[in-house]
């Protein structure tokens, strides 16, 4: 077997204190509340709250990344996991990968199973303030919140903004940026601001269409 460079022999160590931080996140996850399974890895620590009576659910082999250097593009803040009201839930199922995104939920937030959140993306179900009479602001996160479905296989592009009340289908993609206010059927790309729809060709798995849509973990 080769000798290592001293270069490889660094990584090695610092995936090891990589890992054994994660440990510690997850501890804190769940002793805030958080429903873990096996196999999550947390690369940096994340932010998590979990309010009374909500429901935050992490599937297996999750990985959630806070870490500047965790993703090619850099974190640029750490994962942002928010439930927000009693009632609301927060659910990420089995190999769902984010990157320094945001997920608040004060209804609810799902994202199926396999889907990929790109560095620094929004995913927020309300508005967080509601205009009150002629000049003030209410702050009921609950009030308006419309749920988020993120379908299996999913993506979802560098500093995209999904909204309250959306649906995104099974192995769409949305382009980076893209602000998303409206449902995005399956197999399609959702890019640009208003967001449009472009059919997902047939051979879209097997080739690069990056450099059309500007998506991009």
């Amino acid at each position: 077997m080769p000798k290592r460079s001293w270069a490889e022999y660094a990584g090695f160590l610092l995936s090891q204190l990589r890992a054994s931080w994660s440990r510690v996140w997850i501890l804190e996850a769940r002793l805030k509340g958080a429903s873990v399974a096996r196999g999550v890895t947390f690369v940096g620590r994340p932010l998590i709250s979990v309010a009374k009576g909500s429901r935050f659910q992490i599937g297996n082999n999750v990985r959630i990344n806070s870490s500047f250097r965790a993703n090619p593009l850099g974190c640029f803040q750490p994962s942002v996991l928010r439930t927000l009201c009693p009632d609301a839930e927060l659910v990420l199922e089995a190999n769902v990968g984010i990157s320094g995104c945001v997920l608040c939920a004060a209804k609810s937030i799902h994202i199926g199973e396999g889907a990929n959140i790109g560095s620094g993306a929004l995913l927020m179900d309300t508005d967080f303030h509601q205009p009150i009479g002629q000049w003030e602001w209410g702050s009921d996160p609950g009030r308006g919140a419309r749920p988020i479905h993120i379908g299996r296989g999913a993506f979802i592009g560098a500093r995209a903004i999904v909204l309250k009340g959306v649906t995104i289908g099974e192995r769409a993609v949305v382009g980076a940026g893209a602000v998303i206010t409206k449902p995005v059927s399956p197999q399609h790309f959702a890019v640009g601001n208003p967001a449009r729809m472009i059919p997902i060709p047939d051979d879209y798995f097997a080739c690069d269409f990056a450099s059309e849509t500007g998506h991009g973990q």
